[in-house]
């Protein structure tokens, strides 16, 4: 190895060991150390935006848990921000909203929610040696020109959208088409919540093997219609109405009308934090199949019914949620059903174990019997192999399990996009 080439490898190690020195800031060590808890934000740019704070890896290590929780709301999303103070500031809490439209770009959404991320923050820099560096200002025009009242608004809180898509993927063997489209409007009041959606899809995928093609076709459509009525801060009562088509369920046309009651042991709007639903639908459905079914039908009405429970928690600690569906046909007017039945148990948990190390687990169990569409001719092997169809089955179940554990700097305030990573 030459001389210069000593000389190149060496500078180029030592500019490695230097880089971090030189691409990152010392953290400000009177700054407040908060924890940024939130599945769907975009960190990097929070920390571009709001500078006047060290963020943390970890929710031992900060002064403020930032707690960001968000559902969709009627003409948009609705984000709840809980500051949880720590440390000195353990007797410090604050919930703070905001709401994006449907409308919004995802750079209006973002820079919305950082707006009120800084209010939210004010009071804790206030208290510490930061705060002479603080500048408030106010601009009222820009204030009033935002000003509106729901008597403003041309359309009356209905939202519309629209979407097709479409793709393509060829092989020299293979090739496979997929084509999709919706459509939906909802309107969203303290009072009343109305939604109307429909949508499709086709799916064909082309398979060349010995000279000879194999095709797999896949068609859904599906259109919903609901309307829910707020009784009070824990009751609701909602109808419902559906109609589906489905190859792989041997489905023609499914309609299904539903009244249904729900009771929330929590009050409604706490449930950006936790929820604990009790739901009822009783349901009238009528099939046509695309071919003969194990019952020997082609049509048929029947009644049916739904019971739910569902258990959500969203805390600092992690989350945890947790659901058990039963349902039954009760009758198809001629004979007895009850033994059609489909039995789920759902659980999900996330913790915080100790600082850097979270545990989760989901799994599920299912006990099916309930496949009336099932057709009564066995299925091809080529049906099974391309999926084309759905498989009889009287069980179901799924489990996963893992951890993560981060360890090394506290601080987590430097952006470097470079090579997207």
């Amino acid at each position: 190895m030459t001389g210069s080439a000593r000389v190149l490898i060496l500078s180029f190690v030592v500019l490695l060991a230097a880089a971090p020195a030189l691409a990152q800031d010392e953290p400000a060590q009177d700054a407040l150390t908060v924890f940024l808890d939130c599945d769907r934000c975009d960190f990097s740019y929070i920390r571009r935006e709001i500078t006047f704070v060290n963020y943390v890896r970890d929710r031992t290590e900060a002064q403020v848990h930032l707690l960001i929780t968000i559902e969709q709301a009627g003409g948009g999303r609705a984000y709840t921000l809980n500051f949880i103070g720590r440390e000195d500031f353990a007797s410090v809490a604050d919930t703070l909203n905001y709401a994006s439209s449907n409308t919004d770009t995802d750079d209006e959404r973002r820079a919305g929610l950082v707006q009120v991320m800084k209010l939210g923050l004010v009071r804790y820099v206030a208290r510490t040696p930061l705060a002479g560096q603080l500048d408030i200002s106010y601009d009222a025009e820009e204030t009033q020109a935002q000003q509106t009242s729901p008597e403003d608004d041309p359309w009356n809180f209905w939202v519309f959208r629209v979407g097709v898509n479409g793709s393509f993927d060829i092989e020299e063997v293979t090739d496979s088409y997929r084509f999709s489209g919706s459509v939906n409007a909802s309107r969203v009041t303290e009072d009343w919540k109305f939604r109307i959606s429909a949508g499709g899809s086709y799916r064909e995928n082309n398979f060349e093997v010995d000279d000879t093609t194999f095709t797999s076709v896949r068609r859904n459509g599906s259109a919903r219609a609901l309307a829910v009525k707020s009784l009070g801060r824990r009751w609701s009562v909602g109808g419902f109405t559906s109609a589906s088509t489905s190859s792989f369920n041997n489905t023609a046309l499914s309609v299904t009308i539903s009244p249904a009651i729900e009771f929330n042991i929590f009050p409604y709007d706490e449930s950006s934090r936790r929820e604990f639903l009790f739901s009822y639908f009783l349901n009238l459905r009528s099939f046509d199949y695309d071919e003969l079914t194990i019952f020997d039908k082609t049509h048929e009405v029947l009644l049916h019914q739904e019971f739910e429970i569902n258990l959500e928690f969203e805390e600092p600690w992690g989350e945890a949620a947790a659901s058990f569906e039963a349902s039954n046909y009760l009758t198809d007017f001629e004979e007895n059903l009850t033994d059609l039945y489909q039995l789920e148990l759902f659980g999900y948990v996330e913790v915080r174990v100790v600082r850097g190390l979270s545990l989760f687990a989901h799994g599920s169990v299912s006990r099916i019997r309930d496949q009336i569409f099932l057709p009564k001719e066995e299925a091809s092997e080529e049906d099974i192999l391309l999926g084309n169809i759905r498989l009889p089955t009287s069980f179901g179940y799924s489990f996963s399990l893992g951890f993560s554990y981060t360890f090394g700097s506290i601080y987590n305030n430097i952006v470097n996009p470079r090579f997207g990573s």
